[in-house]
Protein backbone atom coordinates (compact mmCIF):
# COMPACT_ATOMS: atom_id res chain seq x y z
CA UNK A 1 0.00 0.00 0.00
CA UNK A 2 1.09 3.51 -0.63
CA UNK A 3 -0.51 6.89 -0.38
CA UNK A 4 0.55 9.93 -2.34
CA UNK A 5 -0.70 13.44 -1.75
CA UNK A 6 -0.23 16.71 -3.56
CA UNK A 7 -1.01 20.24 -2.53
CA UNK A 8 -2.80 22.81 -4.69
CA UNK A 9 0.31 24.67 -5.78
CA UNK A 10 1.14 24.71 -9.50
CA UNK A 11 3.20 21.76 -10.67
CA UNK A 12 6.54 22.54 -12.21
CA UNK A 13 5.45 20.53 -15.23
CA UNK A 14 3.00 23.26 -16.16
CA UNK A 15 0.23 20.68 -16.69
CA UNK A 16 -1.55 21.37 -13.41
CA UNK A 17 -4.10 24.00 -12.41
CA UNK A 18 -3.16 26.22 -9.49
CA UNK A 19 -6.76 26.30 -8.27
CA UNK A 20 -7.36 22.57 -7.98
CA UNK A 21 -8.02 20.74 -4.73
CA UNK A 22 -5.12 18.90 -3.11
CA UNK A 23 -4.86 15.36 -4.40
CA UNK A 24 -4.63 11.96 -2.67
CA UNK A 25 -3.63 8.69 -4.33
CA UNK A 26 -3.47 5.24 -2.80
CA UNK A 27 -3.73 1.59 -3.74
CA UNK A 28 -4.10 -1.87 -2.18
CA UNK A 29 -3.11 -5.03 -4.03
CA UNK A 30 -5.69 -7.75 -4.81
CA UNK A 31 -3.39 -10.59 -3.77
CA UNK A 32 -5.73 -12.29 -1.27
CA UNK A 33 -9.33 -13.48 -1.30
CA UNK A 34 -10.23 -10.66 1.05
CA UNK A 35 -8.76 -7.64 2.74
CA UNK A 36 -8.52 -7.89 6.52
CA UNK A 37 -9.17 -5.78 9.57
CA UNK A 38 -5.67 -4.27 9.48
CA UNK A 39 -6.28 -3.04 5.92
CA UNK A 40 -9.56 -1.45 6.97
CA UNK A 41 -8.24 0.46 9.99
CA UNK A 42 -4.76 1.09 8.61
CA UNK A 43 -5.82 2.34 5.18
CA UNK A 44 -9.43 2.30 4.02
CA UNK A 45 -10.83 4.28 6.90
CA UNK A 46 -8.20 6.96 6.24
CA UNK A 47 -9.13 6.95 2.54
CA UNK A 48 -12.76 7.68 3.41
CA UNK A 49 -11.77 10.57 5.69
CA UNK A 50 -9.68 12.16 2.91
CA UNK A 51 -12.50 12.31 0.36
CA UNK A 52 -13.93 15.67 1.42
CA UNK A 53 -10.61 17.50 1.61
CA UNK A 54 -8.78 15.90 -1.33
CA UNK A 55 -9.30 15.08 -4.97
CA UNK A 56 -9.00 11.37 -4.26
CA UNK A 57 -7.74 8.61 -6.56
CA UNK A 58 -7.86 5.05 -5.19
CA UNK A 59 -6.70 2.14 -7.30
CA UNK A 60 -6.34 -1.63 -7.34
CA UNK A 61 -2.72 -2.40 -8.39
CA UNK A 62 -3.29 -5.47 -10.55
CA UNK A 63 -0.08 -4.78 -12.51
CA UNK A 64 1.89 -5.08 -9.27
CA UNK A 65 0.01 -8.27 -8.42
CA UNK A 66 1.40 -10.18 -11.41
CA UNK A 67 5.04 -9.78 -10.38
CA UNK A 68 4.72 -13.09 -8.47
CA UNK A 69 3.06 -16.38 -9.41
CA UNK A 70 -0.69 -15.94 -9.75
CA UNK A 71 -3.83 -17.49 -11.21
CA UNK A 72 -5.54 -15.29 -13.84
CA UNK A 73 -9.10 -16.31 -12.92
CA UNK A 74 -8.34 -15.76 -9.25
CA UNK A 75 -6.79 -12.35 -9.92
CA UNK A 76 -9.89 -11.30 -11.86
CA UNK A 77 -12.23 -12.33 -9.04
CA UNK A 78 -10.02 -10.79 -6.35
CA UNK A 79 -9.99 -7.51 -8.27
CA UNK A 80 -13.78 -7.38 -8.13
CA UNK A 81 -13.75 -8.30 -4.44
CA UNK A 82 -11.19 -5.55 -3.81
CA UNK A 83 -13.38 -2.97 -5.55
CA UNK A 84 -16.47 -4.11 -3.65
CA UNK A 85 -14.68 -3.99 -0.29
CA UNK A 86 -13.28 -0.53 -0.96
CA UNK A 87 -16.79 0.68 -1.75
CA UNK A 88 -18.18 -1.13 1.31
CA UNK A 89 -15.54 0.69 3.39
CA UNK A 90 -17.06 4.02 2.35
CA UNK A 91 -15.11 5.01 -0.76
CA UNK A 92 -17.68 7.10 -2.64
CA UNK A 93 -17.36 7.02 -6.46
CA UNK A 94 -19.11 10.39 -6.60
CA UNK A 95 -16.29 11.96 -4.57
CA UNK A 96 -13.36 9.70 -5.50
CA UNK A 97 -11.98 7.99 -8.58
CA UNK A 98 -11.87 4.24 -7.92
CA UNK A 99 -10.11 2.34 -10.69
CA UNK A 100 -8.02 -0.66 -11.69
CA UNK A 101 -4.36 0.11 -12.40
CA UNK A 102 -4.33 -1.69 -15.76
CA UNK A 103 -7.28 0.44 -16.91
CA UNK A 104 -5.00 3.50 -16.83
CA UNK A 105 -2.19 2.55 -19.27
CA UNK A 106 -0.21 5.68 -18.38
CA UNK A 107 1.06 3.89 -15.24
CA UNK A 108 2.81 1.18 -17.27
CA UNK A 109 3.84 3.54 -20.09
CA UNK A 110 5.54 5.93 -17.69
CA UNK A 111 7.18 3.02 -15.88
CA UNK A 112 8.84 1.94 -19.13
CA UNK A 113 10.32 5.41 -19.63
CA UNK A 114 11.57 5.41 -16.04
CA UNK A 115 13.12 1.96 -16.58
CA UNK A 116 15.34 3.62 -19.16
CA UNK A 117 16.88 6.00 -16.63
CA UNK A 118 17.16 3.56 -13.70
CA UNK A 119 20.50 1.89 -13.03
CA UNK A 120 20.58 -1.90 -12.61
CA UNK A 121 22.56 -1.59 -9.39
CA UNK A 122 20.18 1.09 -8.15
CA UNK A 123 17.19 -1.21 -8.61
CA UNK A 124 19.08 -4.13 -7.11
CA UNK A 125 19.60 -2.27 -3.84
CA UNK A 126 15.87 -2.22 -3.07
CA UNK A 127 15.54 -4.13 0.20
CA UNK A 128 12.01 -5.36 -0.48
CA UNK A 129 13.19 -7.14 -3.63
CA UNK A 130 15.98 -8.76 -1.62
CA UNK A 131 13.51 -9.85 1.07
CA UNK A 132 10.90 -11.27 -1.33
CA UNK A 133 13.35 -12.90 -3.71
CA UNK A 134 15.19 -14.57 -0.85
CA UNK A 135 12.17 -16.81 -0.23
CA UNK A 136 12.46 -18.65 -3.55
CA UNK A 137 15.87 -17.51 -4.74
CA UNK A 138 16.86 -14.68 -7.06
CA UNK A 139 16.91 -16.99 -10.11
CA UNK A 140 13.22 -17.70 -9.59
CA UNK A 141 12.21 -14.07 -9.01
CA UNK A 142 10.57 -12.27 -11.93
CA UNK A 143 11.96 -9.21 -13.67
CA UNK A 144 8.64 -7.61 -12.76
CA UNK A 145 9.39 -8.07 -9.06
CA UNK A 146 12.82 -6.52 -9.65
CA UNK A 147 11.30 -3.45 -11.36
CA UNK A 148 8.32 -3.23 -8.99
CA UNK A 149 9.64 -0.02 -7.32
CA UNK A 150 9.93 1.66 -10.72
CA UNK A 151 6.27 1.00 -11.44
CA UNK A 152 5.50 2.37 -7.98
CA UNK A 153 7.46 5.49 -8.87
CA UNK A 154 5.33 5.84 -12.01
CA UNK A 155 2.16 5.44 -9.92
CA UNK A 156 3.22 8.48 -7.91
CA UNK A 157 4.83 10.67 -10.57
CA UNK A 158 2.05 10.33 -13.14
CA UNK A 159 -0.22 12.24 -10.72
CA UNK A 160 2.39 14.90 -9.87
CA UNK A 161 2.18 14.15 -6.13
CA UNK A 162 4.06 16.35 -3.67
CA UNK A 163 3.96 14.19 -0.55
CA UNK A 164 3.84 10.44 -0.12
CA UNK A 165 2.69 9.32 3.33
CA UNK A 166 3.99 5.76 3.68
CA UNK A 167 5.23 3.36 6.30
CA UNK A 168 8.93 3.27 7.18
CA UNK A 169 9.35 0.13 5.04
CA UNK A 170 8.45 2.14 1.93
CA UNK A 171 10.82 5.06 2.52
CA UNK A 172 13.46 3.58 0.20
CA UNK A 173 10.94 3.36 -2.65
CA UNK A 174 10.03 7.03 -2.22
CA UNK A 175 13.73 7.92 -2.32
CA UNK A 176 14.04 6.05 -5.62
CA UNK A 177 10.99 7.96 -6.91
CA UNK A 178 12.62 11.26 -5.94
CA UNK A 179 15.89 10.28 -7.62
CA UNK A 180 14.15 9.33 -10.85
CA UNK A 181 12.09 12.53 -10.92
CA UNK A 182 15.17 14.66 -10.36
CA UNK A 183 17.18 12.72 -12.94
CA UNK A 184 14.51 13.09 -15.61
CA UNK A 185 14.07 16.79 -14.82
CA UNK A 186 17.82 17.36 -15.06
CA UNK A 187 18.23 15.55 -18.37
CA UNK A 188 15.06 16.61 -20.17
CA UNK A 189 13.71 19.71 -18.44
CA UNK A 190 11.39 20.33 -15.52
CA UNK A 191 8.64 17.75 -15.87
CA UNK A 192 7.89 16.03 -12.57
CA UNK A 193 7.06 17.33 -9.14
CA UNK A 194 9.69 15.80 -6.82
CA UNK A 195 7.72 14.16 -3.99
CA UNK A 196 8.71 14.00 -0.35
CA UNK A 197 8.20 11.05 1.98
CA UNK A 198 5.90 11.60 4.94
CA UNK A 199 6.20 8.69 7.36
CA UNK A 200 2.79 7.76 8.71
CA UNK A 201 2.70 7.12 12.46
CA UNK A 202 -0.86 7.90 13.50
CA UNK A 203 -2.81 5.10 11.83
CA UNK A 204 -4.21 2.29 13.96
CA UNK A 205 -1.85 -0.71 14.05
CA UNK A 206 -3.64 -4.04 14.19
CA UNK A 207 -1.66 -7.15 15.07
CA UNK A 208 -2.27 -10.85 14.49
CA UNK A 209 -4.59 -12.34 17.11
CA UNK A 210 -2.36 -15.42 17.43
CA UNK A 211 0.94 -13.54 17.28
CA UNK A 212 0.38 -10.04 18.68
CA UNK A 213 4.00 -9.09 18.00
CA UNK A 214 3.43 -9.36 14.22
CA UNK A 215 1.09 -7.12 12.26
CA UNK A 216 -2.05 -8.67 10.84
CA UNK A 217 -1.27 -9.79 7.29
CA UNK A 218 -2.92 -11.91 4.64
CA UNK A 219 0.47 -13.49 3.93
CA UNK A 220 0.83 -14.94 7.43
CA UNK A 221 1.43 -18.70 7.42
CA UNK A 222 -1.59 -19.26 9.66
CA UNK A 223 -4.85 -17.41 9.10
CA UNK A 224 -6.15 -18.19 12.58
CA UNK A 225 -5.18 -14.75 13.85
CA UNK A 226 -6.33 -12.77 10.80
CA UNK A 227 -9.83 -11.26 10.73
CA UNK A 228 -10.84 -11.16 7.07
CA UNK A 229 -13.56 -8.74 6.02
CA UNK A 230 -15.34 -11.71 4.42
CA UNK A 231 -15.36 -13.79 7.62
CA UNK A 232 -18.75 -14.77 9.02
CA UNK A 233 -19.80 -13.35 12.41
CA UNK A 234 -19.34 -16.84 13.90
CA UNK A 235 -15.79 -17.12 12.54
CA UNK A 236 -14.88 -13.69 13.88
CA UNK A 237 -16.25 -14.38 17.36
CA UNK A 238 -14.29 -17.66 17.48
CA UNK A 239 -11.04 -15.97 16.40
CA UNK A 240 -11.40 -13.34 19.13
CA UNK A 241 -12.21 -15.94 21.80
CA UNK A 242 -9.09 -17.86 20.74
CA UNK A 243 -6.86 -14.77 20.65
CA UNK A 244 -3.55 -15.08 22.49
CA UNK A 245 -3.51 -13.17 25.76
CA UNK A 246 -0.80 -12.58 28.34
CA UNK A 247 0.21 -13.70 31.81
CA UNK A 248 -1.75 -12.19 34.67
CA UNK A 249 -5.36 -11.08 34.49
CA UNK A 250 -5.34 -7.29 34.74
CA UNK A 251 -6.66 -5.44 31.70
CA UNK A 252 -4.09 -2.71 31.05
CA UNK A 253 -2.61 -1.22 27.90
CA UNK A 254 1.05 -2.18 27.84
CA UNK A 255 2.28 -3.30 24.39
CA UNK A 256 5.70 -4.24 25.76
CA UNK A 257 4.59 -6.70 28.45
CA UNK A 258 0.98 -7.41 27.43
CA UNK A 259 0.95 -7.30 23.60
CA UNK A 260 -2.08 -9.60 23.33
CA UNK A 261 -4.37 -7.49 25.52
CA UNK A 262 -2.93 -4.27 24.07
CA UNK A 263 -3.91 -5.49 20.58
CA UNK A 264 -7.46 -6.30 21.67
CA UNK A 265 -7.78 -2.88 23.31
CA UNK A 266 -6.49 -1.19 20.15
CA UNK A 267 -9.06 -3.01 18.02
CA UNK A 268 -11.84 -2.15 20.50
CA UNK A 269 -10.79 1.51 20.46
CA UNK A 270 -10.54 1.66 16.66
CA UNK A 271 -13.92 -0.03 16.24
CA UNK A 272 -15.82 2.18 18.68
CA UNK A 273 -13.94 5.47 18.34
CA UNK A 274 -13.36 5.53 22.10
CA UNK A 275 -9.95 6.14 23.62
CA UNK A 276 -7.99 3.19 24.93
CA UNK A 277 -8.04 4.77 28.40
CA UNK A 278 -11.84 4.78 28.32
CA UNK A 279 -11.94 1.11 27.35
CA UNK A 280 -9.44 0.16 30.06
CA UNK A 281 -11.50 2.05 32.64
CA UNK A 282 -14.68 0.22 31.59
CA UNK A 283 -13.06 -3.18 32.10
CA UNK A 284 -11.17 -2.37 35.29
CA UNK A 285 -11.34 -5.33 37.64
CA UNK A 286 -12.77 -7.68 35.00
CA UNK A 287 -11.19 -10.75 33.41
CA UNK A 288 -9.71 -11.14 29.93
CA UNK A 289 -12.73 -13.22 28.96
CA UNK A 290 -15.13 -10.31 29.50
CA UNK A 291 -13.16 -8.14 27.08
CA UNK A 292 -12.97 -10.93 24.52
CA UNK A 293 -16.71 -11.60 24.57
CA UNK A 294 -17.58 -7.91 24.18
CA UNK A 295 -15.02 -7.36 21.41
CA UNK A 296 -16.12 -10.55 19.65
CA UNK A 297 -19.72 -9.32 19.58
CA UNK A 298 -18.70 -5.88 18.29
CA UNK A 299 -16.48 -7.32 15.57
CA UNK A 300 -19.10 -9.90 14.55
CA UNK A 301 -21.66 -7.14 14.03
CA UNK A 302 -19.19 -5.02 12.06
CA UNK A 303 -17.93 -7.80 9.80
CA UNK A 304 -21.45 -9.17 9.32
CA UNK A 305 -22.74 -5.83 8.02
CA UNK A 306 -19.58 -5.31 5.96
CA UNK A 307 -19.92 -8.74 4.37
CA UNK A 308 -23.57 -8.14 3.50
CA UNK A 309 -22.69 -4.89 1.72
CA UNK A 310 -19.76 -6.53 -0.11
CA UNK A 311 -21.93 -9.39 -1.39
CA UNK A 312 -24.61 -6.93 -2.49
CA UNK A 313 -22.02 -5.07 -4.58
CA UNK A 314 -20.55 -8.28 -6.04
CA UNK A 315 -24.01 -9.40 -7.15
CA UNK A 316 -24.00 -6.54 -9.69
CA UNK A 317 -20.65 -6.71 -11.45
CA UNK A 318 -22.05 -4.63 -14.26
CA UNK A 319 -22.36 -1.72 -11.84
CA UNK A 320 -18.85 -2.39 -10.51
CA UNK A 321 -17.56 -2.26 -14.09
CA UNK A 322 -19.34 1.09 -14.57
CA UNK A 323 -17.81 2.54 -11.39
CA UNK A 324 -14.32 1.33 -12.31
CA UNK A 325 -14.59 2.65 -15.88
CA UNK A 326 -15.71 6.07 -14.65
CA UNK A 327 -12.85 6.12 -12.12
CA UNK A 328 -10.30 5.22 -14.80
CA UNK A 329 -11.60 7.99 -17.05
CA UNK A 330 -11.16 10.54 -14.24
CA UNK A 331 -7.67 9.21 -13.47
CA UNK A 332 -6.62 9.47 -17.12
CA UNK A 333 -7.65 13.14 -17.16
CA UNK A 334 -4.71 13.66 -14.78
CA UNK A 335 -2.31 10.95 -15.94
CA UNK A 336 -2.56 11.49 -19.71
CA UNK A 337 -1.23 15.09 -19.78
CA UNK A 338 1.72 14.05 -17.63
CA UNK A 339 2.59 11.17 -19.95
CA UNK A 340 2.16 13.35 -23.04
CA UNK A 341 4.65 15.85 -21.61
CA UNK A 342 7.07 13.02 -20.73
CA UNK A 343 6.85 11.62 -24.26
CA UNK A 344 7.43 15.06 -25.79
CA UNK A 345 10.42 15.72 -23.52
CA UNK A 346 11.79 12.23 -24.25
CA UNK A 347 11.98 12.98 -27.96
CA UNK A 348 9.24 10.64 -29.17
CA UNK A 349 7.51 11.60 -32.42
CA UNK A 350 3.89 12.16 -31.47
CA UNK A 351 1.02 10.93 -33.67
CA UNK A 352 -0.17 13.50 -36.19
Amino acid sequence: MMLAMSDASPSRSGTERSDRRPRALSGAQPTADSYHLGNYFGAFRQWVALQDEFEAFYFIPDLHAITVDYDPALLRERTYVAAAQMLASGVDPERSALFVQSHVPEHAQLAWVLNGITGFGEAGRMTQFKDKSSRSGTDNASVGLFTYPILMAADILVYQADKVPVGEDQRQHVELTRNLAQRFNHRFGETFTVPEAHIVKATAKIYDLQDPTSKMSGSNASHAGVVDLTDTPKQVAKKVRSAVTDSGSEIVYDPATKPGIANLLSIYSALTGRTIDDVVAEYEGQQYGHLKVALGDLLADFVGAFGDRTRELLDDKGELDRVLAAGAARAREVAAPTLELVYERSGFVRPA
